[in-house]
């Protein structure tokens, strides 16, 4: 007598729920169509930022997550249940404004407890939280102070820690660094970025500042007229980027158009290459192009200091403009002139090739 057995059933692998999903997302506001159809899944724990000009439609995604608008059209989705008509106090989200709306008459420590009392909680337990999460902010010392003794940085990290005691499963920033000047904004770049990991929830970061966007996200959603441009990690949309638009709003690049590309690379289509990747040489450097490297003289019409380098404008004898950046090596490095003849070199597997951008 034989035994028959089953095959086993494959173990399934269990997908994740995102954060956030959002399918097929439009608002309009009569005419003016300012979100077209956007797709985006953020996962739980990410560092997701929203790149984009202003008017480029970043800012209105971020308020219909966060419910202050209602989509014409398509659904929002947190952990899986769908809020796209929820009301704003029905999302576990939390935003923070570029505006901290902090309450004067109010010391920081009522200030940052002041959520939790409108929820109900206790003196006690409020005051124990709100000192929690200033504490994780580093400013614990300073809960019986008014928000006008504070910094602009120290009241920014008030407004992330009115934020994060409500405990949101995530956290929407809108341009929150962008009143500080720019050494305080470096140094709040990176503690949000340690606060972000140390907490390990989701935040949804709006900016106009490609650099931001650059150190602080694990992806990037580079918008234009309402819609994704490029979708990607840090590291993909610089060095690949997917389109003319994307190569010359995220950084600073060469853009070498069908005609230029012919003639350099023997390729007639549009072609990026960062000015880091260009390196110059004096005009009597006469060897041809080695293998894989493309050669073309220049004339310098520019030369900019810039501490740590020097930013080098340049024109061929066809006209087109480069730049090149040169990193300083020491009180010789960088002596180009304007009016100076200089060979120009690049390695072809520096150079990106651009598709249309999305119309």
């Amino acid at each position: 007598m034989s035994l028959s057995t089953s095959a086993p059933v494959a173990a399934t692998e269990a997908v994740e729920v995102p954060a956030i999903s959002i399918r097929g997302l439009r608002k309009t506001f009569g005419s003016v169509t300012a979100v077209d159809h956007v797709d985006i899944d953020i996962a739980n724990g990410e560092f997701f930022s929203m790149l984009g000009p202003s008017g480029s439609g970043k800012t209105t995604v971020l308020r219909m997550i966060a419910g202050f608008e209602a989509p014409t059209a398509g659904t929002i989705r947190l952990d899986g249940t769908d809020v796209t008509r929820s009301a704003p106090f029905e999302r576990d989200v939390h935003t923070v404004f570029q505006d901290y709306a902090l309450f004067p008459h109010m010391s920081v420590l009522d200030n940052v407890g002041y959520g939790l009392r409108v929820r109900g909680l206790g003196k006690k337990e409020r005051r124990e939280r709100a000192q929690q999460a200033l504490d994780k902010v580093r400013l614990g010392h300073l809960g019986d102070r008014r928000p006008s003794q504070l910094s602009g940085g120290q009241r920014q990290r008030v407004a992330l820690a009115r934020a994060i005691v409500l405990e949101p499963r995530v956290l929407l920033l809108d341009e929150p660094l962008g009143a500080l000047d720019l050494k305080l904004r470096e140094q709040m770049q990176v503690e949000l970025k340690q606060l972000q990991r140390d907490l390990g929830i989701t935040f949804v970061f709006v900016t106009h500042d490609q650099e931001e966007a650059l150190t602080l996200s694990d992806r990037i959603a580079v918008f234009d007229a309402g819609r994704i441009q490029q979708l990607g990690s840090p590291r993909e949309i610089y060095e690949n980027p997917a389109s003319a638009y994307v190569a010359g709003f995220v950084g600073t690049t060469n853009l070498l158009d069908a005609a230029t590309s012919q003639r350099l690379l023997g390729v007639a289509d549009e072609h990026a290459v960062r000015p880091e990747r260009l390196r110059i040489t004096d005009a009597r450097d006469t060897a041809p192009a080695a293998p894989g490297d493309v050669r073309v003289d220049a004339t310098v019409t520019e030369t900019i200091y810039l501490g740590t380098g020097n930013r080098v404008h340049l024109r061929t004898a066809d006209g087109t403009e480069l730049v090149a950046l040169e990193q300083s090596t020491g009180a010789a490095a960088g002596q180009e002139a304007r009016g100076d003849r200089v060979t120009v070199r690049f390695a072809r597997a520096d150079v990106v090739r651009l598709t249309a951008a999305e119309s």
